[in-house]
């Protein structure tokens, strides 16, 4: 993912919504130790050690979902997820509070069709808070829950439905579903719902789903950490033990409704490419087929070695790009195939190739070579998720799944064993039996001038009821009982008053002989070693060049070799259980390599073939290009994408370094014009060994790893052409603010993005800055987004964002919000930018909260391999000293609100922000003049000035563009 689009996600990611396992051989199942307990009220707890950090994840997941949902009441499961964070009885506010002030990590809550889960990573200390605030939401909700609460989440809701909507793409799902599920089935409707039934969602609703769904035998709660199973027991029954069991839950059954013929359908949207999208039901979780069929759609489908792939992509050239997966639920599971058409292509022409590769495998299946790399492949994603306790996909997440879904925590192992055994014969039946059957065909296109999407949607007629629905099963009759209470709530949330101690593994150097350093992380969890090649080069290089060149060059690192084309390349790094990735950022590019210890050796030959040997073929850099142009294209579709694309050339001005489209994808001119001779040329001015310094986490050693690393690159030497040094220059602040519009027609939201120039992250304040940029902006309960979110219900959620740079970096408010609401949303930025630095400064009590939400996150970030190595590379890039994580905790206990403030108020300067604003200009253009933010530009998505008659059209001409103040 490119860095400052991951920014964005990171950015967002608060918006809701025995010892650690033994290493294990890539041939072993691996093993996740566990026991498993249910209270008398019915509570099922599992209970998984972990030893290797000071953090518990705990999980918990209620057996509800939207499949759950009665005819009008779409979208209630997933409402009902949000006001589960609004609060409860025994504590009022938002829910987030005092999770921030633990330094809880991985928190959030997801709905999907079968359950509800709740998840976070605490400090050990902090367990008691963290079980007796889910446990007071459990059984002590509804007096907390109001009309002003529902009102508030349903908002929310109806926004994220809306940013949802506003992706390109984003309309497909409800599409698929109601054309694949008949009308009564379960899975027939996605999990976020209409509009209509959320405006009909109801107090008595709330109560009656709360009553129904939410008591303790419906639930499971997994504790994975630094815990004993006899601690884990004490404090599950002193939190949840008084909490009534609820009513039985009835079960819905699988039903597998294959699709009877051949279906098509046709949806517009504001899209720059045409994406095919076939889909299949097929048998659910835990099912062998599922199993047999993931390996059958990793064949055809799972990546570059695949037979779709080589077929679309390479062969035909008729597609940019092709995936195919399955996604088993529990009640059926979905087979889908993606087809990106390349721009020109018939799409008829593309569906008929599909059907060639298909009919030929179900004629004879996988070979044996196909279904080894597959299998390799499984295992290996696997191994390398058992590093993390908590999220969405660590381990207890894994227990988690098992449990609720097949009674059975560790079904994951039946799952692996059935891959394992399974055939090329076990794979083509299932595949001849599943994907032989009728589907259901969606094709994309770009909408035209004066679609109304809402409309189509509501067109789309699905598949009617079916008789054949099977009959929900009453669960048997059981006995449960509560205990008196353990705990004094009206006493309020335990207070966390004591916090581990950080673990870091201190950080050893080394050089190879050919003068290369090596910087090391011992981490000894899986057995795995993770290696970077870091080199100082990054967009900033292209300053002189073809903008793209770095990103574009780091791409070809991943094809063919001088002695290995691309094909082979790729499925070597199958057969080997090996990851290798290569990327740039704004100041670096680096090539990564994750690989598994018993095949560390070939890995780290393959590895540095890739690295040192490029062969940049022709073919090659043709197929990358159509991809590259098609991407460029895609992203000029996307709020997000356009406004990362235009917003740092108005920032920093187009001769700077960084003034260049953050997605670091380049102009599509510069793509079109690049050549062979560009690639080698940035190849010898900055991938070269005396511009790299390797850094390696993982399971090894200094003594073990230096001699590995010498084999491979210890012979590579430097050209005789110097290092071409990076021009970052100094931008003035703006004299004045400046507003940019881009008319994105028929958009549900507008994406409102408005930039700042700070110091460079190597800044003696950079700290101080980051602190008061999360009270800011940078957390759930932060000014922006409890505005914005929480009091106005106009966005989903609102940020401010610190991107990292060596020279000047920016300083990004981001906001999606609803179309009515942009000016007014706008106006409400401002006014929280100019309070903080004016009239409601920072106080000492929102410090102190960022302060201690910072400090005491620190023992659960670092508890995997790769976060392990993003700090080394922020140490190694920023000049920072070996035990900066270490001693991070003196840092950021200095930092006082005079300091905070002197920061924050160098950089927000109301008087200098640059918005760029991308929406439907025939609503919000006038709005938004009328707020006279500043002088009001209307660019394209090149960001080439616009002057209009009208937003909705009219005449256009040129315009000049207001460049930055400079120095």
């Amino acid at each position: 993912m490119n860095p400052f689009r991951a920014l964005l996600v990171a950015g967002l990611s608060f918006f809701i919504g025995a010892a650690s396992a033994a290493p294990v051989s890539s041939d072993a199942i691996p093993d996740i130790p566990y026991q498993r307990f249910q209270l008398p009220n019915g509570l099922t707890v599992v209970v998984h050690e972990d030893h290797k950090a000071p953090v518990v994840a705990v999980s918990i997941w209620y057996h509800v979902g939207s499949a759950d949902e009665p005819a009008g009441k779409t979208g209630f499961a997933h409402l009902f997820e949000h006001l589960m964070f609004s609060g409860s009885e025994n504590h009022k506010g938002t829910y987030f509070q005092p999770f921030e002030m633990a330094g809880a990590t991985d928190m959030n809550g997801t709905t999907w069709f079968d359950r509800t889960n709740y998840f976070e990573t605490v400090p050990t200390t902090a367990l008691d808070m963290a079980l007796w605030m889910e446990s007071d939401r459990m059984g002590h909700l509804l007096g907390a829950i109001g009309q002003k609460e529902l009102d508030t989440q349903r908002g929310v809701v109806q926004n994220e439905k809306r940013q949802d909507e506003n992706r390109p793409y984003g309309r497909v799902d409800e599409n698929v579903l109601v054309n694949t599920y008949p009308a009564n089935h379960p899975y027939h409707h996605d999990t976020i719902g209409s509009m209509a039934d959320l405006d009909a969602a109801s107090l008595a609703d709330v109560k009656k789903w709360f009553h129904d769904y939410y008591g303790a035998a419906n639930t499971t709660l997994v504790l994975a950490g630094d815990i004993t199973v006899a601690q884990a027991k004490a404090k599950a029954e002193k939190y949840f033990g008084d909490i009534p069991a609820g009513p039985p839950v009835p079960r819905q059954q699988p039903w597998i409704t294959p699709v009877e013929k051949a279906t098509r359908g046709v949806q517009h949207d504001q899209v720059a490419q045409v994406r095919i999208i076939r889909t299949w039901v097929v048998p659910q979780l835990g099912t062998d087929d599922a199993i047999l069929l993931d390996l059958a759609t990793t064949v055809l489908g799972g990546g570059k070695t695949s037979r779709l792939y080589q077929r679309l992509v390479y062969q035909d050239k008729l597609a940019d790009d092709v995936s195919l997966g399955i996604s088993p639920f529990a009640l059926a599971g979905q087979v889908q195939l993606t087809v990106a058409v390349t721009n020109g292509v018939d799409p008829a022409k593309v569906e008929a190739a599909i059907a060639d590769v298909w009919k030929t495998f179900l004629a004879n299946g996988p070979t044996e070579d196909e279904l080894a790399r597959a299998k390799v492949l499984n295992r290996a994603g696997f191994i390398r998720g058992l590093e993390k306790v908590g999220g969405s996909g660590g381990k207890a997440a894994i227990l988690a799944e098992g449990q609720v879904y097949r009674n059975d925590p560790e079904a994951y192992k039946k799952d692996l064993a059935r891959s394992d055994a399974a055939t090329a014969a076990s794979v083509l039946a299932a595949s001849k039996t599943w994907l032989g059957k009728g589907n259901y065909t969606l094709t994309v296109l770009p909408a035209k001038p004066g679609l109304d999407p809402a409309a189509e949607d509501k067109a789309v007629v699905g598949l009617g009821p079916s008789s054949q629905r099977p009959a929900v099963v009453e669960p048997p009759a059981k006995a449960y009982t509560v205990a008196a209470p353990a705990v004094d709530r009206a006493k309020g949330v335990p207070s966390v008053d004591a916090f581990p101690d950080l673990v870091f593994p201190a950080l050893q150097r080394g050089r190879l002989k050919n003068g290369i350093e090596v910087v090391l992380a011992e981490r000894h969890t899986v057995p795995v070693t993770q290696i970077q090649l870091l080199f100082d080069a990054g967009y900033a290089a292209d300053q002189g060049r073809k903008l793209g060149t770095a990103s574009f060059t780091s791409a070809l690192l991943e094809e063919s070799t001088t002695s290995l084309d691309s094909v082979e390349v790729a499925r070597r790094k199958e057969r080997l259980g090996a990851a290798v990735n290569a990327d740039c950022s704004l100041d670096t590019c680096a090539v990564g390599l994750n690989a598994l210890n018993a095949e560390l050796p070939p890995s780290l030959a393959l590895f540095a073939d890739i690295v040192r040997h490029p062969a940049f073929k022709t073919e090659d850099v043709e197929r990358i290009r159509g991809q590259w142009l098609a991407g460029i294209a895609q992203e000029k579709t996307e709020p997000t994408g356009l406004a990362m694309r235009t917003l740092p050339p108005l920032l920093y001005g187009p001769d700077h370094a960084y003034g260049i489209p953050f997605t670091g994808s380049g102009t599509a001119d510069a793509i079109s014009s690049l050549t062979v001779d560009d690639f080698k040329g940035f190849q010898r001015d900055f991938l070269r060994p005396d511009n790299v310094r390797i850094l390696v986490a993982g399971d090894t050693t200094l003594a073990a790893i230096l001699p590995q690393l010498d084999a491979v690159f210890g012979d590579w030497t430097p050209p005789t052409t110097p290092v071409p040094k990076k021009r970052i220059g100094e931008v003035a602040v703006q004299t004045k603010p400046r507003v940019f519009l881009i008319n994105r027609t028929d958009a549900p939201q507008s994406l409102i993005l408005a930039g700042l120039l700070a110091p460079s992250t190597k800044a003696k304040n950079a700290i101080d800055l980051g602190i008061a940029n999360g009270a800011f902006g940078g957390t759930f309960t932060s000014r922006l987004n409890m505005n914005l979110r929480e009091e106005k219900r106009w966005a989903y959620g609102a940020s401010s964002l610190l991107a990292e740079a060596q020279g000047q970096r920016p300083m990004l408010i981001y906001a999606p919000v609803q179309t009515d609401k942009t000016a007014e949303s706008a106006a409400e930025i401002l006014k929280e930018a100019k309070a903080v630095v004016g009239a409601k400064p920072l106080t000492d009590d929102e410090i102190a909260k960022i302060r201690a939400q910072r400090i005491r996150a620190l023992p659960g970030s670092f508890e995997t391999t790769g976060s392990v190595l993003g700090a080394m590379s922020g140490i190694v890039v920023y000049d920072r000293p070996d035990d900066y994580v270490q001693t991070l905790k003196p840092r950021i206990e200095a930092v006082d609100r005079k300091a905070a403030e002197a920061a924050l108020s160098a950089v927000v300067r109301p008087d200098a922000i640059t918005w760029v604003i991308v929406g439907d200009l025939r609503k919000i253009e006038a709005p938004v003049r009328a707020l006279h933010l500043g002088e009001v530009q209307v660019i394209d998505a090149d960001g080439h000035p616009v002057k209009q008659a009208a937003a909705s059209g009219g005449a256009h001409t040129k315009a000049p563009v207001a460049e930055p103040s400079k120095p």
